[in-house]
């Protein structure tokens, strides 16, 4: 898996094509929060659930239907107190893409045994053809070791780097406004 830190990095990343200044901070909080979600699933080793089980680290927790499912129980929760300053369907796509980013980060690892994205219709498990990120070790222990700081060197390039990168044009964007374009006034005899 990725680090829950960078997780929550791409969460924010993305929370930038969405960004209003009105919006709550706790949208991007939930965000967040959403994207590290996934990772509940370690717990089901302490009650002898198997890594390759349904319910096993990287299972349907990782699936594209679980990141369904978390979104529309955010967004109901989310907008039951009051307007927030983004639509019912930008709120859910953005928390259903920080939470999808999950699985798609650690399909980008280079161990584990990959990510039930299709579960519960398929619980096959897929890597991407790309996985250039070290996989993190799931104990905190183990992860601020010498193996947890070069998970960190390795998240910091392809995570962070880009996710730093995304989030700046993002913004730059958001803030360039088109400029308008005046007709000319009819010349006379024209």
């Amino acid at each position: 898996m990725a680090s829950t830190i960078s997780h929550a990095i791409a969460a924010l990343s993305i929370g930038t094509c969405f960004y209003r200044p009105q919006i709550p901070r706790r949208v991007w909080f939930v965000g967040a929060l959403c994207s590290v979600l996934p990772d509940a699933d370690v717990i089901g080793f302490a009650f002898g659930i198997r890594y390759s089980d349904f319910w096993g680290h990287r299972g349907f927790t990782h699936s594209l239907i679980f990141a369904v499912l978390v979104s529309g129980v955010a967004t109901i929760i989310l907008l039951r107190r009051e307007q927030l300053g983004l639509g019912q369907l930008s709120l859910f796509v953005f928390v259903f893409l920080a939470t999808a980013s999950h699985g798609v980060l650690d399909a980008m690892t280079n161990g584990g045994l990959g990510i039930a994205f299709f579960s519960p219709f398929n619980n096959d498990r897929y890597f991407l053809p790309w996985r250039p990120i070290r996989v993190s070790p799931i104990s905190v222990t183990r992860f601020f070791s010498g193996g947890g700081y070069a998970v960190l060197q390795s998240e910091l390039l392809w995570i962070w780097t880009p996710a730093f990168i995304f989030a700046t044009v993002m913004l730059m964007l958001k803030r360039t406004k088109p400029a308008r374009v005046r007709c000319p006034e009819p010349v006379e005899g024209e």
